[in-house]
C-alpha cells in the first residue's frame, strides 16, 4: 500500500508542529523521518494514525483520500504504529493483548483465545519472530515485548507499519534483530516509516531520508549520506559529531560507592550492593538501558534516595545520609535526567536559574537581599561563555528551546569549585549542534582534574565520552570495562551477561 503525506500542517495555538509536509512512502520501502527531538516527528505520525487532525492537508493511501477521527479509523485502512512506549498490558497474555481492541469472538459469542493463539503463531512463524502466544507480557524482554507490538499491528493486516523511535530502550543487539526485523516486513512488501534521530540506525537501514527540522522538510538524503552530511541538515549548520578529547591523566580515588543498596516502598531492591570508584581526571560512564537502577543511583549519590545499606565517600567525607544541600555545598554538581522537573524553574528567568542553589550564598547576597548587579553580571557572563542562545538574562528559562535549558543547568553546574560532577542523561532530548557542546564541557571538567560521572542510554554517547565503562543491569554492576570495549561486548552486558576478565568493581 503506497502511503502519502500532501501539504500536512498541525498547529497548537500559534505554535505551527507541522509546516505543509510532504511526503510519499512506497510499498516494500523504509522510509526515514529524520529529525531532532522537537522537530515534529511523532506529531506528523500521530496525524498520520488520527491521534491529531491536520489543520491542513491530505493523507492518501494508494491515492484516495483518508478522514481519519481516531486510531480505529487509521487501523482498519490499514495503518499499524509500534510506539516508543509500549501499549501493552503486562499481565495480560501475548495472545490477549494482540486480541485487546478488536477481539475475535466464535460462533456461540465466546472469545476466540484459540484463534488469536493460532494468529500469533502464523505470524511469529512467518518472520522468524519466536514468540510464545501463552507468555505473560511482564515476563519477556524488553526486545521480545517490542515483536508483540508488532505481530499486533501485523494481525490487524496492517500495510503501513510506523515505528516511532523504536530503539530507545533496547540493547544494540536488540536494536540489530529489529532492524533484520524490519527489512524483512519491507522485503514482504510493507510500507515502513522509521521515526528515529539516531544517524546510525538511519544509514543501516533506510532506503530513503527525509530531515524534519522545526516542522518543516529541509531536504532528502540517501543512506549512503554521510554522517556529518546529515547532521547538518538536522541542526541546519555543519556540527563536530566526534568527541576531542585527550587520554584521561587519572589521579587518586575521589568518589568510592561501597556496597550501596537502594530499595523502593515495597523492599525491592533497585540498587543492589554496587561498588565502583571514580578517580580525579577520568570519566566513568555508566551504561545500560533505561529502568535498570541508574537513575537510583545518581539519586543515592546525590541524597535524594535513602540508601539502605553500603557507604558513599567523597575524598574520605561520608555523603551516606547526607541531606541535598550537604552534598551540593560538599562540592558535587549534578545535571538530572529531566531537567524541566528537577533542574530548573521554568517561570524564574535564567539569571535566577544560573544561581539556584546559591542565592542565599555571601557571594549573591546581602542583608538578606539577592545583590543583583552580581547576579545580572554573573549570568551575561555565563550565557556568553555556555553559548546560551537567549534574547536577554530576564528571559523565563521555560521560553528556552531544550538544548538552551540543558545549557542553563550545566552552566550553573559547572561555575562553582567542584570536586564531583554527576551527569545523568545530559544530552537527552537536545539538538545535535547542543550535544557537541555539552560533550566539550563535559571533557573540560575532567580535563580540569574533576571526577566525573556520565549516565546515559546513548551507547554511542558512552563510548564517545568515557575513560572506562560500568554496566548496569537490574541493579548491579555487571562489570567495569575500557572504553574501547567492542560494542557487542557492551550490549551482551547491558543484557545481563558478565563477560570473562571484566572487574566488578573498581
Amino acid at each position: 500500500m503506497k502511503l502519502e503525506l500532501r501539504d500536512i500542517t498541525k498547529r497548537f495555538g500559534s505554535l505551527v508542529a507541522n509546516d505543509h509536509i510532504s511526503l510519499t512512502v512506497e510499498p516494500g520501502e523504509i522510509h526515514c523521518l529524520l529529525g531532532e527531538n522537537g522537530a515534529g516527528k511523532s506529531t506528523l505520525m500521530n496525524v498520520l494514525y488520527g491521534l491529531y487532525q491536520a489543520d491542513e492537508g491530505e493523507i492518501l493511501l494508494d491515492e484516495a483520500v483518508q478522514h481519519f477521527g481516531g486510531p480505529g479509523d487509521a487501523m482498519r485502512a490499514g495503518i499499524g504504529m509500534v510506539h516508543q512506549h509500549f501499549m501493552l498490558v503486562p499481565v495480560f497474555t501475548v495472545a490477549e493483548n494482540v486480541m485487546l481492541g478488536h477481539e475475535p469472538t466464535t460462533f456461540g459469542g465466546r472469545l476466540d483465545l484459540a484463534g488469536a493463539r493460532k494468529r500469533v503463531r502464523e505470524i511469529s512463524d512467518r518472520f522468524g519472530f519466536d514468540v510464545d502466544p501463552d507468555a505473560v507480557v511482564e515476563d519477556l524482554p524488553v526486545g521480545v515485548q517490542q515483536r508483540v507490538e508488532i505481530i499486533k499491528a501485523l494481525s490487524r493486516q496492517a500495510a503501513v507499519l510506523v515505528f516511532d523511535e523504536p530503539t530507545a530502550v533496547l540493547t544494540p543487539q536488540e536494536t540489530d534483530e529489529l532492524m533484520g526485523i524490519m527489512r524483512q516486513l519491507r522485503d514482504a512488501g510493507t510500507a515502513i516509516v522509521f521515526i528515529t534521530h539516531k544517524l546510525r540506525e538511519v544509514r543501516e537501514v533506510a532506503d530513503r531520508i527525509t530531515v524534519i527540522r522545526l516542522g518543516r522538510v529541509v531536504g532528502e538524503a540517501a543512506p549512503t549520506a554521510s554522517n556529518a552530511d546529515l547532521a547538518a541538515l538536522m541542526v541546519g549548520r555543519a556540527v563536530e559529531l566526534v568527541v576531542d578529547k585527550t587520554s584521561a591523566q587519572p589521579g587518586p580515588e575521589a568518589l568510592v560507592v561501597s556496597d550501596v543498596t537502594v530499595a523502593d516502598q515495597n523492599g525491592h531492591r533497585l540498587v543492589d550492593h554496587v561498588s565502583f570508584a571514580v578517580r580525579r581526571g577520568e570519566i566513568l560512564a555508566i551504561a545500560g538501558v533505561q529502568g535498570n537502577g541508574q537513575t537510583e543511583l545518581t539519586e543515592a549519590i546525590l541524597g535524594l534516595e535513602a540508601v539502605q545499606s553500603g557507604s558513599i565517600t567523597l575524598d574520605g567525607q561520608e555523603l551516606t545520609g547526607a541531606s541535598v544541600k550537604r552534598v551540593l555545598d560538599a562540592g558535587v554538581g549534578f545535571v538530572p535526567e529531566d531537567r524541566q522537573e528537577d533542574g530548573l524553574v521554568g517561570e524564574f528567568t535564567i539569571a535566577e536559574n544560573l544561581i539556584l542553589d546559591r542565592s542565599g550564598s555571601s557571594e549573591f547576597s546581602g542583608a538578606g537581599t539577592v545583590r543583583a548587579r552580581v547576579r545580572d553580571r554573573f549570568a551575561d557572563e555565563k550565557i556568553a561563555e555556555f553559548d546560551i542562545r537567549t534574547p536577554n538574562r530576564t528571559t523565563a528559562v521555560g521560553r528556552l528551546s531544550g538544548g538552551n535549558q540543558q545549557k542553563v543547568v550545566i552552566a550553573r553546574e559547572l561555575s562553582r569549585t567542584l570536586r564531583l560532577f554527576v551527569a545523568a542523561q545530559p544530552t537527552r532530548g537536545i539538538d545535535v549542534g547542543s550535544i557537541e557542546f555539552v560533550h566539550k564541557r563535559i571533557v573540560a571538567a575532567r580535563d580540569e582534574g574533576v571526577p566525573v560521572i556520565v549516565v546515559s542510554t546513548e551507547l554511542d554517547e558512552v563510548v564517545a565520552l568515557a575513560d572506562r565503562i560500568a554496566v548496569m543491569y537490574r541493579g548491579q554492576i555487571v562489570g567495569i570495562v575500557p572504553a574501547d570495549t567492542p560494542r557487542d561486548v557492551l550490549g551482551l552486558m547491558m543484557a545481563g551477561e558478565r563477560p570473562a576478565g571484566t572487574e566488578r568493581a573498581a
